[in-house]
């Protein structure tokens, strides 16, 4: 019951689903990017500003900050859950990184979208 209650997903299985998706969205966003630089390594403020100015980009980094997340969050759980057995060792650990993971959420929308 704690672990379906303090886990991203309903269980182990769907928190390792979760891992592997998210691991894929990254590698994909990571290789995107990799590319773009290398296609333009004289690359210029100009350019980088309307690459990222495409909607396409950004509903894509917008995927990847938000598969960060919940690859990160899941990891950190799993960590602490298996490191940290004092509860509130625990608990502090774990609301201090889902807070860290939030703001970097928020903060990387409002980069992305102008908000």
């Amino acid at each position: 019951m704690v672990a379906s209650v303090t886990s991203f997903g309903r269980n182990g299985l769907y928190d390792w689903m979760i891992q592997r998706v998210t691991a894929v969205v990254l590698a994909a966003y990571t290789l995107f990017l990799l590319g773009f630089l290398v296609i333009n390594p004289d690359l210029t403020y100009v350019q980088w500003s309307e690459f990222f100015g495409q909607t396409c980009v950004r509903i894509f980094s917008l995927l990847a900050l938000l598969s960060l997340g919940a690859h990160a969050w899941i990891g950190l759980w799993t960590i602490s859950t298996d490191y940290l057995k004092p509860m509130v060792f625990r608990f502090i650990f774990q609301a201090v990184s889902g807070l860290v993971m939030f703001v970097y959420v928020v903060w990387g929308v409002q980069i992305l979208w102008g908000l």
